[in-house]
């Protein structure tokens, strides 16, 4: 078993979201959640997807250390491994990891303008070249739809298929768009092709699949998450 075979049995291929890789058009998802509920072990998994199939992710993780975020990617490389037998898996996982690259902000010096400066400059130093970009810890209370419009038409000028983006909601605001995307994103959701809603169920922990443009997978569908690893269950 090699790196193909990871990318076959990987759960997160029950959304397809490979099919979003494949086209010409970016796309920008949501993962929501209430804090603590696995945002980051879904975005993870989606930037593992996107790496196994050889694209560069620039994974920026706000008011979370580098060490923090590397621990996230080994702990659920090792969820996905666990029971296989893999011919020379530290050459593969070195391999996989080698499509990463962690970028930090402290809570108070992030900014849509200096995350594009600092993509702008490792682009055209020719350090590294992402195709999907992962944000984990976006402030969509501080933030306006105009930096969010702003970003997404960076993010296009600089080539990158898919940016997702994590967001906390909260039990006690009530506000939701005719979609269902809560606050705070509900005035914000029709800037994104994908919402995907961790929600808790009594023993169980649910991902509701929102909004999901050409996904394997329809809008309205629940998947089920394993509660003691975060993994999507296969059916």
């Amino acid at each position: 078993m090699g790196k193909e075979e990871l990318v076959l049995n990987n759960p997160l291929r029950a959304l397809g979201l490979e099919e979003k890789i494949k086209g010409d058009e970016q796309s920008m998802g949501l993962v929501m959640s209430r804090a603590g509920t696995g945002k980051t072990a879904i975005l993870v998994q989606i930037a593992l997807d996107s790496m196994l199939r050889g694209n560069k992710v620039l994974h920026v993780s706000i008011g979370e250390s580098i060490d923090k975020a590397r621990s996230w990617y080994n702990d659920i490389l090792s969820l996905l491994t666990k029971g296989k037998k893999i011919e020379n898996i530290h050459e593969v996982i070195s391999e996989i990891l080698r499509n990463r690259m962690i970028m930090t902000f402290k809570e108070t010096s992030f900014s849509p303008i200096k995350l594009e400066e600092r993509l702008d400059d490792i682009v055209k130093q020719n350090i590294y070249k992402p195709e999907c970009l992962i944000i984990d810890g976006y402030d969509f209370n501080e933030s306006s739809r105009d930096d969010l419009i702003s970003l997404r038409k960076f993010m296009k000028e600089q080539g990158l298929k898919m940016v997702w983006f994590s967001a906390v909601s909260h039990r006690e605001d009530n506000r939701v768009s005719a979609d269902g995307v809560p606050a705070p994103c509900h005035e914000v959701d029709d800037l994104f092709e994908t919402v995907l809603i961790i929600k808790p169920d009594n023993q169980n922990i649910l991902l509701d699949i929102v909004k999901c443009a050409s996904c394997a997978v329809r809008a309205g569908m629940t998947l089920a998450l394993d509660p003691s690893t975060m993994l999507i269950m296969k059916a």
